[in-house]
């Protein structure tokens, strides 16, 4: 995501965030064949701009977006994966939490937004939006990373398919 494309306006609320060193460390850590860091700054611009645009919140929006994955650990193989879907939610909360001034509503934005995967529901607008950012801009990554497998594997089946009738 390019800095140049993001409004005034979100850069100073989230300043101090991403000029954290704490928080510049997500860089190093891969999620969906991109950063950590890249991945939470396009769902939290995303957020920020739909709660904007709806008259919401969009400052616990663009602050809970930007945390929501805020967890220095790296998830290498299928096993830790799995379990980090679970345990995540809360180490990014705690972790913001430990860093930055949170309130009550990024600590929800946080801890919910694997809703339903984990047991923390979603209590405002601004969860479930970061929420379904957080799963769209998660299936965007992934159809760039391997959309070009998902089509061949389609295309394969679809001449056996074909073979078979």
């Amino acid at each position: 995501m390019d800095y140049n494309n993001l409004d005034e306006d979100y850069l100073t609320i989230v300043d101090n965030i991403i000029n954290n060193d704490k928080f510049l460390k997500l860089k190093n850590y891969k999620h969906h064949g991109i950063s950590r860091f890249e991945h939470s700054l396009k769902v939290s611009y995303n957020s920020y701009k739909f709660a904007k645009k709806y008259n919401l919140d969009y400052k616990e929006a663009a602050v809970g977006g930007l945390l929501h994955d805020f967890f220095l650990e790296e998830n290498k193989g299928i096993k830790k994966r799995l379990i980090s879907i679970f345990t995540h939610p809360k180490k990014a909360m705690n972790n913001s939490s430990n860093i930055f001034k949170v309130n009550n509503k990024e600590k929800n934005i946080i801890k919910s937004h694997m809703f339903p995967l984990n047991i923390y529901i979603p209590k405002y607008k601004e969860s479930w939006i970061v929420s379904l950012y957080d799963k769209k801009v998660a299936i965007s990554e992934f159809i760039l990373r391997y959309g070009h497998k998902l089509c061949h594997m389609f295309n394969f089946i679809l001449i056996m398919s074909i073979n078979f009738i």
